[in-house]
């Protein structure tokens, strides 16, 4: 389970939120909302540990963040809204190393291929990064999504953006499983998507200062 508790937000020097509060269970999916810079991305990287709260906690399993990073970093996967890839290296290399990267050394080659291909990249495979539109960047990052089961907590910035309709269908299928198994997904998106199960809403703004 993700607790959040009376969390507060300071980016340079201006309070984005405070007061924030939510609750993650096993199975549940929530989509961070709200305006432009009212701090939905901030918020995203205050739950995964990449920066520290101004005030509040933030919790894995009843445990502070600070207390439990090491084991909250394996049960978590997270997507930022930009594409980290090697120029030099191809898109089925770069998916390699990031799943070696973060600790999933079982994924193999096939695999990588097969997610891929699954996110439209098939004829991309081989090809280097510094070729790659904008969109198809994104697509690698996504990829890793496909072979990340194992990992409960899914943590996603614009996951949707550049992809074409059955591409969204696609993707919003496979969140909607991962929660169904008992995984959990925090999201941000300006898109609409075919969730089977509407996932439930946390408006920033409420919080905003």
């Amino acid at each position: 389970m993700l607790e959040v508790t009376d969390l507060a937000c300071l980016k340079g020097d201006r309070l984005l939120f405070r007061g924030l509060a939510l609750r993650l269970a096993p199975g549940a999916m929530l989509r961070v909302a709200g305006p432009n810079g009212v701090g939905k991305t901030s918020l995203l990287r205050l739950l995964t540990g990449l920066t520290e709260p101004e005030a509040g906690t933030v919790s894995w399993c009843g445990v502070p963040l600070r207390r439990e990073r090491e084991n909250f970093h394996r049960a978590l996967f997270y997507l930022g809204h930009a594409a980290a890839l090697n120029d030099m290296l191809s898109a089925l290399e770069n998916l390699r190393f990031a799943c070696a990267a973060a600790g999933d050394e079982e994924v193999d080659e096939a695999a990588c291929v097969r997610a891929l291909e699954r996110i439209g990249l098939g004829a991309q495979l081989d090809l280097p990064a510094r070729v790659l539109s904008q969109g198809q960047r994104r697509r690698v990052g996504l990829a890793r999504l496909f072979l990340a089961s194992a990992r409960p907590l899914w943590v996603l910035d614009e996951p949707f953006t550049a992809l074409d309709v059955h591409a969204v269908a696609d993707l919003a299928g496979t969140l909607g499983a991962h929660c169904a198994a008992g995984g959990m997904v925090v999201l941000t998106t300006h898109q609409e998507a075919p969730f089977a199960q509407p996932p439930d809403v946390l408006d920033v703004g409420r919080y905003a200062c």
